[in-house]
């Protein structure tokens, strides 16, 4: 299949996806804010730098986006119809990554975190951050929200 914009327009627009600061990684920051929740932002020092980091629960969270990380399950995550070997090799390194850094956090004692964005959509959001932040003061290791089709019936 052939792209229907020339190379120039592709690349402004691949270069405007931001990393950092994104609708729905803000709206999960404000939602705990208003809860109480106090939190650092993209530490560094960190394996994955997590966008969060809430050092009172030693725990750090990252929002996913579904198509770039590949959720499990979700209509987002689907494969591009051109350059799929490219698509293919880039996702499987994001996946493999994210394991890795995973690991990396558990081993240096961090609980983990993982919002998808799909979990964000208006109709199960308030379930999705009333789930996080119950997991928060739980004290569980790992969290990750089910696959947005799954709260169907909320």
């Amino acid at each position: 299949m052939i792209d229907r914009i020339d190379k120039a327009t592709r690349s402004r627009t691949m270069a405007a996806i931001r990393s950092k600061d994104t609708k729905p990684e803000k709206c999960v920051r404000s939602a705990l804010h208003r809860q109480g929740f106090r939190f650092r932002l993209h530490n560094k020092k960190l394996p994955g730098t997590p966008d969060l980091v809430l050092r009172k629960y030693h725990a750090v969270i990252f929002v996913n986006g579904c198509f770039w990380h590949q959720h499990q399950g979700c209509n987002s995550a689907h494969l591009p119809k051109t350059r799929q070997e490219f698509w293919e090799k880039k996702f499987t390194r994001n996946v493999a990554r994210d394991q890795k850094v995973l690991y990396q956090l558990k081993v240096l004692g961090w609980r983990a975190a993982i919002v998808w964005e799909c979990g964000l959509k208006k109709k199960i959001r308030g379930a999705t951050l009333q789930h996080l932040a119950a997991w928060l003061c739980s004290g569980a290791e790992y969290f990750e929200m089910p696959v947005y089709d799954e709260f169907s019936e909320l």
